[in-house]
């Protein structure tokens, strides 16, 4: 009998959760909202609990189920323990450990965008590729490496934090995370809004984004899809600020593909093929030629690349 596995992606709002087979085939997809009161004690219980009705509702039984795969958005070791997951509320603790004293399957965890870069290996953008880097564009910048198949942790479970390689030294504005001059600052939607806005403020030409009430990435990238020249420009500055930063990543970890998703993503191959010229503008000789994909997941990859944390190779 093949077994089953439940894939869960923790958000700040929800907790997505999907039921797979071994071979990958996603069985059933469902979310329930995030509770992040009381420091975020609720959340594992909840997802707990969804996972013992959803078996119950199939009629499953404990040996059916080889174990769950949780992606969090945070900083996780490969044991499983989450390092201050501000956005839920958890500070330290083994959350792969907790669930399964609360279930009683085996459980994995990482980060979200780690195993959302997995899920897109796995069954997505990044199939046939062992050795990709996987850049989430939404409202921040995320990223995930996968080497020789698997998740490139690091020894605080940090590595992939591709959005605050910095980019711009002449930047005075702080990202988030107290730096100044991050990709994120420029290569997000928000960065990309704010930067329209800045040229648009410093130059007085003409450009279809003055007549927009309220800018948003796709209008940008729709502007300039139309030959809008100030709109040209922002999306050349973003995928310039991408080609140096991804340049910079392959020198050290040499992938055979980018896979670029997020919200951003959704402008396709104008996108990427313009990340590739700035990439091959900046990159070492030898690194040259690298495949440039586009996610296909979609919201779907952090439960996939859960689910695979399970199922292994």
């Amino acid at each position: 009998m093949e077994g089953l596995c439940f894939g869960i992606d923790i958000g700040g709002t929800s907790v997505k959760l999907g039921l797979f087979k071994e071979n990958g085939n996603l069985l059933d997809k469902w979310e329930i909202p995030t509770r992040k009161e009381e420091s975020g004690s609720y959340i594992l219980k909840d997802v707990a609990e969804s996972v013992r009705k959803k078996m119950e509702d199939e009629k499953l039984v404990k040996a059916q189920i080889i174990g769950i795969g949780i992606g969090v958005p945070g900083p996780v070791t490969e044991d499983g323990t989450v390092i201050n997951c501000v956005n839920l509320g958890w500070g330290v603790f083994n959350v792969a450990e907790e669930m399964k004293q609360l279930t009683g399957f085996g459980t994995k965890a990482g980060n979200d965008a780690n195993v959302a870069a997995l899920g897109e290996m796995w069954q997505g953008g990044g199939m046939g590729y062992k050795n990709l880097i996987m850049v989430t564009l939404g409202t921040g910048v995320g990223g995930g490496v996968i080497l020789n198949g698997e998740i490139l942790t690091g020894s605080n479970g940090a590595a992939g934090e591709i959005g605050h390689i910095t980019v711009n030294y002449e930047e005075e504005d702080s990202c988030g995370c107290g730096k100044q001059g991050c990709l994120e600052q420029f290569a997000s939607a928000t960065g990309i809004v704010k930067e329209a806005k800045r040229l648009l403020n410093q130059s007085g030409e003409l450009s279809k984004l003055r007549g927009i009430q309220h800018l948003s990435a796709k209008a940008i990238f729709d502007c300039a899809k139309e030959g809008d020249a100030l709109s040209v420009k922002s999306v050349e500055q973003l995928c310039r600020y991408l080609g140096i930063a991804l340049s910079h990543v392959a020198a050290v970890v040499d992938p055979q593909a980018f896979v670029i998703g997020g919200g951003v993503s959704k402008a396709g191959s104008m996108l990427t093929d313009l990340i590739k010229k700035y990439y091959e503008q900046y990159v070492l000789f030898a690194l040259k030629n690298k495949e440039f994909k586009l996610a296909r997941l979609g919201n779907d990859a952090g439960i996939y690349g859960s689910a695979k944390l399970i199922i292994g190779k």
